[in-house]
């Protein structure tokens, strides 16, 4: 048997002084752009100075090729430079979005708060070498024959005329997971055979403890983490974390409750 219509209220309204609360006290707050997002993102990997692809130590911005065997494909100048790579594309995020019509990423991100949102999304954000960058462009994920050698000792593949990269068996379980956590939070379309290669690397290649790190110190900077890595302990956050915590409950209450509130009411 339902509760009453005005229990329903109560308990709404209950969740609604939660929440704003939760707003008052807490500051957590995810980046609210790219270029906020790079100089966080900066601060969560400097202990651990790796690039995601072909594991490359770099320093600041300048990356220390002979340290992963890296050797410049065509473009020695951006092979040493540090870029941040967006693991899904900012060019998919926005095709998927009207706003990419009407004026290309500059366009959505001055417009559309959820491309914005994506686009800054710290969970999507990887060091790597700028000439990879490069050469990967938006190109998706695949399994592709054997190895080129494009980059020396880094074991990531590009290839150029099927528009297709396949990243080295070390981080195929974390390119995974990006994705998936990415398609979902942000209600992106995915197709069957990609779905079915992540859910695949997932399966295959267990999160790591360097990954579980990274998730716990990325929910500290955005609130939540990545729930395919695992789950977070804000509290670890300190008193803002709990309070951030609070507020996600918060806003599932007020989902939940409004949902069986509009439940309870009679049908005509």
């Amino acid at each position: 048997m339902k509760p009453p219509a005005t229990k329903k209220i109560v308990s709404l309204l209950s969740g609604i002084a939660l929440a704003v609360a939760g707003a008052l006290f807490t500051d957590i707050r995810p980046p609210a752009t790219f270029g906020e997002a790079k100089r966080i993102a900066r601060d969560i990997h400097a202990d651990d100075s790796l690039t995601f692809y072909c594991g490359c130590r770099y320093q600041g911005n300048r990356i220390d090729l002979a340290s992963c065997g890296y050797r410049p494909r065509k473009n020695p100048q951006r092979a040493g430079r540090l870029e941040w790579e967006h693991v899904v594309p900012a060019w998919v995020i926005g095709h998927q979005r009207q706003c990419w019509k009407k004026g290309g990423r500059d366009h959505c991100t001055a417009n559309d708060p959820v491309f914005a949102r994506a686009e800054a999304d710290l969970h999507n954000l990887v060091p790597a070498v700028g000439e990879v960058n490069g050469d990967r462009s938006n190109f998706g994920f695949a399994m592709l024959g054997g190895s080129s050698g494009q980059y020396g000792q880094c074991r990531m593949v590009v290839d150029f005329q099927a528009r297709k990269a396949m990243p080295p068996e070390e981080v195929r379980g974390a390119v995974a997971r990006i994705q998936l956590y990415m398609h979902d939070r942000y209600g992106l379309h995915l197709s069957r055979q990609d779905r079915q290669l992540y859910e695949a690397w997932n399966r295959q290649y267990p999160v790591s403890a360097r990954e579980r790190r990274r998730n716990q110190e990325i929910a500290c900077r955005m609130g939540w983490g990545n729930p395919y890595v695992g789950e977070v302990e804000l509290w670890r956050c300190g008193f803002a974390g709990a309070m951030t915590g609070l507020l996600d409950t918060a806003r599932r209450l007020i989902r939940d409750t409004l949902d069986g509130f509009l439940d309870a009411l009679p049908k005509r």
